[in-house]
């Protein structure tokens, strides 16, 4: 019998509570790590004098994001205590919440506009942004529509759309913000989701097509948008206008060359870079620790995107689809968020506000990556003790002293 969400954080087998100690996927925890700590140390460096002419304290911003640092934990530890099942006993409720804030996120006075987005819903200091929970719920969601339609999604048509039903509504949602890097990230987990979930080769591509022309129908609607992709070609044609962002960050990385200008001497971060430790957190990194700093760090980020992918591949041969297609759902939210962040960054792609997982300035973002994390160690776990399985059960007998390892239990 699943607990219900009260009586979720009592002694029940979790990785926190097993009696080999903590025991989780060292790998995948140490490079998420290793990315939190690299992003607090250089959001600190980069935010520096921004923070000192604002506020009068050069740690203003260190200091938040630390606070958001220790929430993200919190709340990723409390992640990995719950059974996988509870969220897919959750998630149509999880995708009514994600509606319900992205209204919300647009209500006069509820919602707080921000450089001329309507993205954050502000609790006293704090702004929670609705975006960054709706794409987790979406994955989560679609994860168990795959589970329960597989064969429909695979041999129908109306298996294919059904879920494209549901979510592009929350992508006009997302659109009316505006917020254009959400909607692509979110709908290109979920085209991924559903490749990965058995979808015909001809089904997809035509999927692709249609997305490819929605994305252009979407830049010719909105002149700024227009103005973005024109500008990213050639921002040197207008650089203190369209192109000013885009030109002062490519400044940023032929600063730093090889190994850099060292950490904190950034010339870039000094009120010529925008958004420094936000969006262009990657040019002030590149800027410091040079060529070589950006490809160890891009390293990084390959590497836990695809470790999560490999999560996804184990439990979908431990025969936990569920686990597996919400392991590749995330993954693909990663790398959405990499890829535009980082081609953003180096002027490979028009300039678009969304932030770099794990390392730019953000507590929304970092909190739910944070979640996120949780859950792909849980998956993990529960695919190598069998304890997502079905016919896996448990009793208050299982947590006795004299009990056998978890590994004996789930034989």
């Amino acid at each position: 019998m699943l607990p219900t969400l009260p009586g979720m954080f009592r002694p029940y087998p979790s990785p926190l509570l097993s009696r080999r100690g903590i025991d989780v996927d060292f790998p995948m925890l140490a490079g998420c790590l290793a990315l939190l700590g690299l992003g607090l140390v250089m959001i600190t460096s980069a935010s520096s004098e921004v923070a000192a002419a604002q506020t009068g304290n050069p740690l203003y911003h260190m200091i938040r994001h630390l606070i958001y640092v220790a929430i993200g934990l919190v709340a990723g530890g409390l992640t990995l205590m719950i059974p996988m099942a509870f969220w897919q006993n959750m998630s149509w409720k999880l995708l009514l919440v994600g509606f319900a804030l992205l209204v919300l996120v647009l209500v006069p006075g509820i919602g707080r506009e921000v450089n001329g987005s309507m993205r954050w819903i502000g609790f006293g200091m704090f702004n929670v942004q609705p975006s960054e929970l709706a794409k987790v719920f979406a994955v989560i969601f679609l994860a168990g529509y795959l589970v329960r339609r597989q064969e429909e999604v695979r041999e129908s048509w109306m298996g294919f759309f059904k879920p494209f039903i549901v979510l592009m509504p929350m992508a006009f949602l997302l659109l009316m913000e505006p917020d254009f890097g959400a909607t692509v990230v979110m709908m290109g987990a979920a085209a991924a989701m559903l490749f990965l979930g058995g979808v015909g080769l001809f089904r997809f591509g035509l999927l692709v097509a249609l997305a490819v022309a929605a994305v252009f129908i979407l830049v010719q609607a909105q002149p700024y948008r227009m103005a973005r992709l024109t500008s990213f070609t050639d921002p040197w044609a207008d650089q203190f206008g369209s192109g000013y962002q885009l030109s002062q960050a490519l400044i940023a990385f032929g600063r730093g060359e090889w190994f850099g200008v060292g950490l904190g001497n950034s010339v870039q971060k000094q009120f010529y870079l925008p958004e420094a430790h936000t969006d262009f957190v990657f040019s002030v990194l590149a800027e410091e620790l040079g060529l070589i700093g950006a490809l160890l760090t891009l390293g990084l980020f390959v590497f836990v995107t695809v470790r999560a992918l490999y999560i996804g591949l184990w439990a979908e041969k431990a025969g936990q689809f569920f686990s597996a297609y919400v392991a590749y759902g995330l993954a693909f939210l990663w790398i959405g968020q990499f890829l535009i962040n980082i081609g953003v960054n180096v002027g490979l792609l028009p300039t678009k506000g969304l932030t770099l997982p794990f390392l730019s300035y953000g507590g929304s973002s970092l909190v739910v990556c944070c979640i996120c994390l949780g859950l792909l160690l849980r998956i993990e776990w529960e695919r190598r003790t069998q304890l997502g399985n079905e016919e896996t059960e448990f009793s208050e007998e299982d947590f006795a002293e004299d009990q056998p390892p978890l590994r004996e239990l789930s034989r």
